[in-house]
């Protein structure tokens, strides 16, 4: 009599490669469900770029509906407001991935173990925003003269002004977004490109602040990049300078300078005493 044949044992290997298949499918996608869940940053992040775009191109179309006869002069003003907008960006861009590049390889426990003070690490980030900035932005200023005829140049001893208030704004925003990193870690590092980009529609980059509703006009009069863009298409279009916004930009810089250095130290304060300087890292 021929014995039966032997059962065979189940193993994961046993089932259908379509199955098999959608089981690791379904575990990668509970993998990122479970980080987005647990990541505030990164679930608004997805809702953001949509939305600003929509809200800064909505303001700029109403702008030119209303104001059709700025067209015909509208170039040089967009290209000079691009590139003082990119002083703020890469004010706050440089000094954020200055700050998280430390964070990235690890480094940031083995700096303090140094004499290094937080504040002394605050201006070295600063003077390297400085740095970084004007090799950004001085290649596009000269290369729009020869391709768009429009010189931001020409705006004289106000564009050193305009150019320092909106680095400073930027500086403000970096050390924000520093001081999260620290308390909340790598989850709000995307936080140095999404709050940048929230105040463009806020500061009239590409249009007046009264193109604006009227509720949110006192809120842009808050940010110190308002004034500095209202003073900016004064010079270009009535050629007067407007030393009443540049004072009132200075006034608010000061201010949140302060804070924002204040914030940066605060959070560094509380990740040394929870130990966070050494679990930081990717």
């Amino acid at each position: 009599m021929t014995p039966p044949a032997p059962t065979r044992a189940w193993s994961p290997t046993s089932r259908s490669p379509a199955a098999l298949a959608w089981t690791r499918i379904v575990g990668m996608m509970l993998r990122h469900v479970y980080v987005l869940r647990r990541s505030w940053p990164r679930l608004l992040e997805l809702a953001y770029w949509p939305t600003m775009q929509m809200i800064l191109w909505g303001f700029i179309t109403v702008f030119f509906v209303e104001h059709s006869s700025w067209v015909a002069r509208a170039a040089g003003v967009l290209v000079s407001a691009v590139l003082l907008w990119d002083v703020l960006f890469l004010g706050n861009l440089a000094l954020s991935l200055s700050f998280l590049e430390e964070i990235w390889a690890r480094n940031l426990g083995q700096i303090f173990t140094s004499p290094l003070r937080p504040y002394e690490m605050v201006v070295s980030l600063l003077i390297l925003s400085l740095a970084r900035t004007l090799i950004g932005v001085s290649p596009a200023a000269l290369l729009a003269i020869p391709l768009y005829d429009v010189s931001v140049f020409k705006l004289g001893p106000s564009l050193v002004v305009f150019f320092a208030n909106l680095l400073v704004l930027g500086w403000c925003v970096g050390l924000i977004v520093s001081g999260l990193v620290l308390r909340f870690g790598l989850a709000a590092e995307s936080l140095a490109w999404v709050v940048v980009f929230m105040l463009s529609p806020l500061s009239g980059v590409y249009y007046p602040i009264a193109t604006l509703p009227d509720w949110l006009q006192p809120v842009s009069w808050s940010l110190p990049s308002a004034y500095v863009f209202e003073g900016m298409r004064a010079i270009l279009f009535d050629g007067v300078v407007r030393f009443d916004l540049l004072i009132r930009a200075v006034g608010l810089n000061v201010l949140y300078l302060t804070a924002s250095s204040a914030f940066f130290l605060y959070m560094f304060h509380i990740a040394r005493r929870r130990g966070l300087l050494l679990q930081q890292g990717e």
